[in-house]
C-alpha cells in the first residue's frame, strides 16, 4: 500500500513540531516510492529557496533507494559519476542531509527531506523526528 496523503501530513507535522523545539525554520517534502511530490510544508519564515533543496533532496533519496548519509557516501565515492549525472536523467540530484527513506515493512513507500536548518544536525533530527511520527501512524522509516 503507497504512503497516504494523511501519513505525508504526519510526517510533515512531526518534523515542524520537533524544529518548533529547536528553533529552526524549516521546509519538508514527501514524495512517493518513484521521487514525485506528495506533500510539502513550508513553516513561516523558512527560506523560499529551502522548498526547492527538500524537494531534491526526497525524490533523490527515493530514486536511489538510499537514506541521504548513504547517497552522500555513494556521491564521495563517485564524483565524476555525479558530476555528469545531470546529463543522463531529467531530475536532479542531490544528496544532502536531512533526507530519508519511508518504508513500511521492508518496502520503501516514499521519502522525505527536511531543509532550511542553520545550525549542523538540525535537518537530520527533523528528520528523524519526521520518521517517528509517520512510524507511530504505522509506516516505519528506513
Amino acid at each position: 500500500m503507497p504512503l497516504t496523503l494523511q501519513e505525508a501530513q504526519t510526517v510533515i507535522a512531526g518534523a515542524h513540531e520537533h524544529a518548533g523545539t529547536i528553533a529552526a525554520l524549516v521546509t519538508v517534502a514527501v514524495v512517493d516510492e518513484g521521487g514525485h511530490l506528495q506533500a510539502l510544508g513550508r513553516m513561516n519564515g523558512a527560506p523560499p529557496l529551502s522548498a526547492e533543496i527538500a524537494q531534491t533532496k526526497a525524490a533523490s533519496v527515493a530514486l536511489f533507494r538510499r537514506d541521504g548519509a548513504a547517497l552522500r557516501q555513494m556521491q564521495e565515492a563517485n564524483p565524476g559519476f555525479f558530476a555528469q549525472l545531470d546529463r543522463a536523467v531529467r531530475t536532479p540530484i542531490l544528496a544532502g542531509a536531512g533526507a530519508a527513506l519511508i518504508r513500511r515493512g521492508g518496502t520503501i513507500v516514499g521519502a522525505l527531506a527536511v531543509s532550511g536548518g542553520t545550525a549542523p544536525g538540525q535537518d537530520d533530527a527533523c528528520a528523524e523526528a519526521a520518521l517517528a511520527a509517520v512510524d507511530a501512524g504505522g509506516a516505519a522509516g528506513g
